[in-house]
């Protein structure tokens, strides 16, 4: 894999954009060109960030009259020799699955997620097994509950995807872009799904009125490339998992992009991948952050040898008494499988150790750790078992 670096897979054909045109010209070019990303050019001519579709249409702007510096990023610049992996890490981290392909002051174009999975499966870890690396037991939500619930979900979750259950199989899916879609962008007369010509307060939209159905999917056994070329045909972002017809899992970009970003080795056993968004964690909330985490990966050293856990960090733009409503997802991978965990707080370091005290328990609870008495007696303590009696 060290050998595959950016100049293998970026594409020098790219779209740009003035950051005082309007929403509406980004909007024609992302229909008439599909690209996956506009350059934003100053007044000057010179790069001064990326724009993508899916930015502009979670806005709920106006685009005849908003101007496309309003919504315009920055995105960390890559070399053409950086290695895939290296790129990987680089867009968790800064929450951009775009980025701009420099040499020196020079754009060359971008290089995007599908880039980098598509240049990855095709070496030997195409191979791979979906179930590898799939998000195990997603969260799903049941064909008859509202909208307003999925949103929830969603939002609580901090995922991009619920699979939608009808009497215990598995019958669509909904995306951040269907909640867009028919929330955000109420239409005041449905026009699809079940419950064509009704109106109905959106949020009350039952989720099978919403839901893409027939669900793409793919079985456990499914081969990582063979994956990737059903997401690239049908042009999604994820893919329920299933086993003898039942919902195993779901594999997302990002659960590629994960295992992508640590192929690299590390000199560390155990690392901390940090991606923010919308807040800043200032570097008392990072020592802090360090601080259980070095207490958490030597509690776990000897069970997995090594780690990463990726830490995503966002606000819901609530607070309280000037602190931050905040949303922790983390995800542990390791060679013996994935752990995953969430929480909300106010502020940072709240989320962060509740999320991470949710782990531990996941992982004291997993099969890994079923027959070692030394962690059972730990899980134990943690559930209040009385101390007098263990």
């Amino acid at each position: 894999m060290s050998s595959i670096s950016v100049k293998d897979a970026f594409s020098n054909k790219y779209f740009t954009v003035n950051e005082n045109n309007t929403l509406s010209r980004c909007i024609n070019l992302f229909k008439k060109e599909m690209p996956p990303v506009l350059a934003v050019l100053d007044d000057k001519g010179k790069y001064a960030g990326v724009i993508t579709r899916r930015w502009i249409i979670r806005s709920g702007l106006d685009f005849a009259s908003t101007k496309v510096k309003t919504l315009t990023r920055p995105a960390p610049k890559v070399d053409p020799n950086v290695s895939l992996s290296k790129t990987a890490k680089l867009m968790i981290e800064s929450g951009v699955r775009q980025l701009p392909v420099f040499e020196k002051t020079k754009l060359l174009g971008f290089i995007t997620d599908e880039n980098i999975i598509h240049g990855t499966v095709t070496q030997q870890w195409g191979n791979t097994k979906v179930k590898e690396i799939m998000t195990k037991a997603p969260d799903t939500i049941e064909a008859n509950r509202s909208a307003g619930a999925v949103l929830s979900l969603i939002r609580e979750k901090g995922i991009s995807h619920v699979p939608v259950i009808d009497n215990g199989k598995l019958v669509g899916m909904i995306s951040i872009q269907d909640i867009i879609t028919h929330v955000y962008q109420p239409q005041h007369r449905q026009t699809q799904g079940e419950i064509v010509g009704e109106k109905i307060p959106t949020l009350n939209i039952p989720a099978k009125g919403i839901m893409n159905s027939p669900p793409i999917t793919v079985q456990a056994e499914t081969t990582l490339k063979e994956a990737e070329d059903k997401m690239h045909h049908y042009n999604i972002s994820c893919l329920p998992v299933l086993s003898q017809e039942k919902l195993v899992g779901i594999v997302t970009k990002l659960d590629f992009l994960e295992p992508i970003s640590l192929m690299e080795i590390s000199e560390k056993k155990f690392t901390l991948q940090l991606a923010v968004k919308d807040i800043k964690v200032n570097p008392d909330e990072q020592s802090f952050m360090m601080d259980d985490f070095d207490t958490f990966t030597r509690k776990y050293e000897n069970v997995f040898k090594t780690g990463t856990l990726f830490t995503y960090i966002k606000t819901h733009g609530a607070n309280r008494k000037g602190v931050p409503l905040i949303h922790c997802r983390l995800q542990l991978r390791t060679a013996k499988g994935a752990f995953y965990s969430s929480s909300e707080g106010w502020g940072v370091e709240p989320a962060f150790r509740v999320a991470l005290d949710r782990l531990d328990r996941r992982i004291l609870r997993s099969k890994e750790l079923a027959h070692d008495s030394t962690y059972a007696m730990d899980f134990l303590r943690k559930i209040g078992f009385p101390e007098e009696e263990l």
